[in-house]
């Protein structure tokens, strides 16, 4: 059976995807802050160029494919990383999804149709018809839970992602907030909503060591996203690689997929990429840093190709189960 998933290019083959990296931002942008104050962005194109390079440089360091979570709320802007993605061979599989971590945007308040979310609604046609007349489809839903946990809208959200799920069989990735155990609130939801664990990528859970926590959530059936490497703040990259090194040992490497949740350019912290106060953000640390790592802890070549390619290409492929 063939199967296809989405990407900034087209729909390409499950089987073209190669090595990929489940959680990597291109652009992170307050777009109402740089469309009125636009200094620190400054020129367009090279801000384009600055992509095309750092994403040939992971190409090049046997890479194939990102999956770039940058849902509504986060400035996506699918024009933009069209051009990025024209001039790479480097896939970029698209999200849609809303990233909050406790209002709706005003928009969203009161919009409803025939009983609809008007949330579902745009998730359900960024799936099967397209990012505005841009002619590409999402591949994945996006969704967050944070400190402030399950407030009214941040459930509306997961709710709301279940359902475009259900209706087009389009996986979920999540972010949340390890240190208060955001995903198992997460599971909750979309267990009463009818979503099947196993095509939920729970977001982040590398910023953590409590392997109570992390097996709770792997034997409800979802992977986990050990996808901040390089973000020293929560755990040390020697820290993140032990509890992989230790999952991996315990059986669940093909329940874990890798990343480093950077990006090009991010304009929640002042500076450019790499941040002086975080050296190792960048998409390059897995290839040249963690990988070795990782193998020196005991986890084999097959586990991570697990990680790396069988995994995310199941996932992906899950987004083809739905009745579009």
């Amino acid at each position: 059976m063939t199967f296809l998933v989405e990407t900034a290019t087209g729909p390409i083959q499950s089987s073209e995807l190669g090595r990929v990296l489940m959680h990597e931002h291109v652009f992170v942008i307050s777009t109402e802050i740089q469309q009125n104050y636009p200094q620190e962005w400054g020129d367009e194109q090279f801000r384009i160029d600055d992509a095309i390079k750092r994403l040939n440089e992971l190409k090049d360091s046997g890479i194939d494919t990102i999956l770039d979570p940058t849902a509504i709320g986060l400035g996506r802007y699918i024009p933009r990383i069209q051009q990025v993605a024209k001039e790479i061979d480097l896939r970029i599989i698209c999200a849609t999804g809303l990233y909050t971590f406790n209002e709706l945007p005003h928009y969203y308040r009161r919009r409803s149709s025939s009983g609809v979310d008007a949330l579902t609604t745009h998730f359900v046609q960024d799936i099967v018809e397209g990012f505005a007349d841009t002619g590409v489809k999402a591949g994945v839903i996006k969704c967050a839970t944070d400190k402030p946990g399950l407030t009214p809208d941040v459930e509306r959200v997961l709710r709301a992602c279940a359902q475009a799920h259900r209706e087009t069989g389009c996986p979920i990735t999540t972010h949340t907030n390890a240190e208060a155990e955001r995903g198992l609130d997460q599971q909750r939801i979309f267990d009463e909503e009818g979503v099947d664990l196993t095509r939920v990528v729970i977001g982040h859970c590398g910023d953590t060591n409590d392997l109570d926590y992390l097996q709770q959530l792997l034997d409800a059936g979802s992977i986990l996203g050990m996808d901040r490497f390089g973000i020293d703040g929560y755990l040390t990259t020697d820290e993140r690689v032990e509890v992989v090194a230790q999952l991996c040992e315990m059986g669940y490497a093909q329940q874990l997929v890798l990343s480093h949740d950077a990006s090009c350019y991010i304009d929640w912290i002042e500076g450019e990429v790499p941040l002086t106060p975080l050296p190792n953000w960048h998409y390059l640390h897995i290839s040249k840093d963690v990988i070795p790592a990782l193998l020196e802890a005991g986890v084999s070549n097959e586990q991570i190709d697990t990680m790396l390619i069988d995994t995310p290409k199941q996932f992906l492929e899950s987004q083809n189960l739905g009745g579009y």
